[in-house]
Parts: structure tokens; sequence; C-alpha cells
């Protein structure tokens, strides 16, 4: 099996193609990646170390795929990952459109003239901000639990959200381009008879990763918490209490490596969502104190006002990936996060090798 991994040198492309690596026993590897991500060519060594061929290039730029072999499966892990990028004062809309969607476009068409399949990783995110706003949520003393005896909108239990949620604007510049960059590989795939999987991630977490407050959360939280920097809880009374849940990129790789040597069990052109679920979520301020017990005591500094985008709660159910592919996580949060540390305490300069 021949794969072509975009952004191969970030955390989910480069987990992903250990993965491949690992597990897989006759597969051929290439990534392409622009490397502008601080902390990206750290991975770079590693993967040619184990037989990943490299091309530096840019999935906006539709002539850098011209020197890419043909490939069976492409999984594409090339984005700008955060949810505030076209609305944080240092990126553009057009940015956004570009990196999340005109790059989609450009994969697709590769995709096209080489007959390949596509895995296309996608977001929690491109769900309605006033859908997600309007979850019926009660407050612990240090967490936001949803609250089952208020009904709430389509497509959310306890057990999270599902694929069926409100997905109407506004969802951000980022979800929206993540939503049309679905819309497109499934009208691709029916179109050209091409097998397309679409995975909506829940937050990645595990050692390595290049967080930042506005992504990797988990990993970024722990990091500035061992190096004393500030940290702050923003909105929603400026307690911590705002849940997402965390999924390892090994049992990312677990799905997308079923999704690519699929022998027919469930026919391409689904959406999954792939996320830690109700028992890998925590929030905030947990994450603090399980901080503060590792690292000693820092606290965040509280700030009730809400920012653009900012909501209360996250978690996503994976029933349906459990019931086509018979996939859940098997990482659990105690793990990552103790993974996270142990990387935390040998690698003191991170946050500035990757530019947080």
């Amino acid at each position: 099996m021949k794969v072509l991994i975009t952004g191969i040198c970030g955390f989910a492309g480069s987990s992903i193609a250990r993965a491949l690596f690992s597990r897989l026993s006759d597969v051929q590897v290439w990534g392409i990646d622009n490397f502008v991500r601080p902390g990206s060519e750290t991975n770079r060594l590693d993967l040619r170390r184990r037989g990943a061929g490299f091309f530096h290039g840019d999935v906006r730029c539709a002539s850098d795929f011209e020197q890419l072999p043909g490939v069976d499966w492409v999984i594409d892990a090339a984005a700008s990952p955060s949810v505030l990028i076209g609305a944080d004062g240092r990126t553009s809309s057009r940015q956004a459109v570009e990196h999340n969607l005109l790059g989609t476009i450009n994969i697709l068409e590769y995709c096209k003239a080489h007959k390949a399949g596509l895995v296309l990783l996608s977001s929690s995110r491109v769900y309605s901000i006033p859908g997600l706003q309007a979850i019926p949520l009660k407050q612990s003393a240090d967490s936001f639990l949803f609250d089952d005896t208020k009904a709430g909108p389509p497509g959310v239990s306890a057990l999270g959200l599902t694929e069926d949620f409100s997905t109407s604007a506004p969802v951000s510049l980022y979800g929206g381009t993540k939503l049309a960059s679905e819309a497109l590989a499934l009208e691709y795939g029916h179109t050209y008879n091409l097998p397309v999987w679409i995975d909506r991630c829940g937050v990645l977490a595990g050692a390595g990763q290049f967080g930042t407050a506005e992504q990797g959360i988990f990993s970024y939280w722990l990091h500035a918490h061992a190096q004393r920097r500030p940290l702050g809880f923003h909105g929603f009374g400026g307690r911590g209490l705002q849940v997402r849940d965390a999924l390892h990129p090994n049992d990312l790789a677990s799905i997308v490596i079923r999704q690519i040597a699929n022998t027919g069990a469930a026919k391409p052109g689904g959406i999954f969502h792939v996320a830690g679920g109700s028992n890998n979520a925590m929030s905030l301020a947990q994450l603090t104190t399980w901080c503060d017990d590792r690292f000693g005591r820092h606290p965040a500094a509280g700030n009730s006002a809400i920012r653009p985008f900012d909501v209360p709660w996250i978690v996503m159910d994976s029933t349906r990936a459990r019931h086509t592919f018979g996939w859940e996580p098997e990482i659990t949060l105690p793990q990552i996060l103790d993974e996270i540390a142990a990387h935390v305490e040998t690698h003191p300069e991170w946050l500035t090798v990757t530019g947080a």
C-alpha cells in the first residue's frame, strides 16, 4: 500500500506515519510538509529513518502536487488548526480559506488524478456555536456537566455530541472551512468514485505536541504550568469549568489504519467522530488541579469575559465509529497526562522550540 500524508511532520501526521510503519508490513509512506510550524523539523529525521519519503511543499500550491508520486491513499493532516484563525489579529481570513479549503481542493484534484482514496481529518469545531451554547449544563465545584433533566438540542446526550448535531452557522471561519472541505470531499468521492472517510477529531493530546492555548490545550497547559507561564481561565465565570475530551494520536491512527485497510465492512463516505469521549473529558479547573499535584501549585488567573468562539462543553460521542469499525479509544486520559508530563520534565525548552 502506498500512502501520502499531508502535513506529515505535524503532530497528527507524524503520529499516523509512525503507526503505519509499525503496524502495516507492506506500506510505503510519502509526506508533504511546508515546515512552517516551529518544531515540525524535529519529526523529519525520525520519519526519514523509518523510511518515509519527503517533499517540501505546500498544499495551497497546486503545482507542488506535480512532483508527488501516485498513491493508493491520502491522509490529509495539513491544516491551520486554530479556531481563532482569521480572527486572532495575527492571521487573515484569506489565510484561513487558503490553508483549510483551497488546500483541500488541491488534495482532491490529486486524488482524482491518481484514483486515490482520502481520509480527511476534520474537527469538532464544525458544529454550530449557538447550538453548543444551548446545550443544557449544570455546575459542579470544578466542572460543567451535561444536565440530562433538561431538553437539549438534537444530537447530544451525556455521552456527547453525535454526528447529527447542528452545523448551522456561525461555526467560525476555521469551522466553516473544515465543513466546506468535508462537503467537497464527499462530492468528489461520489462523482469520481473515490473512497472517502471523514474523521471529526476531538482535541488531540500527547507527548511532543506543538501545543498552544488555541490548539493542543492539554499539552500546552502542562508545559506552561510547569514553566510557570501565565495561565488564565477565560469566560464562563472565570473558574475554568469548561470541558473538552482528549484523544491520543495513536488511537486516531488506529481508526485511520482500519479505514484504509477496509475490506468492505463499511462503504466509504461516512462521517465519524474520533474522540476521547466522556471517559476522557476534563475541565480546565480539573486539569489545573492535576498539574498542581504533579508540578506544584501555579494558579490560573480568572477572567469572566467570553472570547469569540468560546463554548463551555464539547464532548464527542464516537458510538458510530465503534459500531462501524469496532473502534474506541484505548489510551485513557490519566495515561495521556502522564505521558505529556514525562515529556514536560525532560523537555523544559519545548514551548520555546515550538514557538508557543
